[in-house]
């Protein structure tokens, strides 16, 4: 289960960094989301294989390892390339891990989100986020990843078609 409230923010926090690393994601579906991600840091290489369920602040997350030669098959089903996202991890008051991220820098789409990960419903519901944390877009189901995704998609679609 995963269990998360989402803001929208300006840039990185200045907060020492606990980890960095590069993401490139993409959607084979979205509606459950389908996703494949590969996850690089300074020393190694992760691919993974997600599923989604429905929801906003709660929702099940199967998350399977995959080979770099799976990850590469999927991708090939993509119909564009995929999502790009600088992921650095932050420590928050109360032992909380805070994950902001750039998506598609340099792209007129770009953007920065945080998320914080929570144990349960009820120590979500009881975290007060940090001022510099902006706007709550948790229970907004457009601005999950799948749903960039799907609007990114159908921008490219658009653009094709002219």
């Amino acid at each position: 289960m995963e269990i998360e409230r989402k803001f929208l923010i300006d840039g990185f926090p200045d907060l020492q960094e606990l980890r960095r690393e590069k993401m490139h994601q993409g959607y084979l579906c979205s509606s459950p989301v389908v996703r494949i991600r590969s996850t690089q840091t300074h020393s190694s290489q992760e691919f993974v294989l997600c599923f989604k369920g429905k929801g906003t602040l709660a929702r099940e997350e199967i998350e399977l390892p995959i080979s770099e030669d799976i990850f590469v098959r999927l991708k090939a089903l993509l119909p564009m390339p995929l999502v790009q996202k600088d992921h650095r991890v932050y420590s928050l008051e109360g032992g909380h891990l805070l994950e902001c991220n750039l998506v598609d820098e340099g792209e007129q789409t770009q953007f920065y989100y945080a998320e914080v990960e929570f144990s349960t419903v009820e120590e979500a519901n009881a975290f007060v986020p940090p001022a510099f944390l902006g706007r709550e877009v948790t229970w907004e189901p457009e601005y999950s990843m799948s749903h960039y995704w799907s609007r990114k998609l159908a921008k490219r679609q658009e653009n094709t078609e002219e």
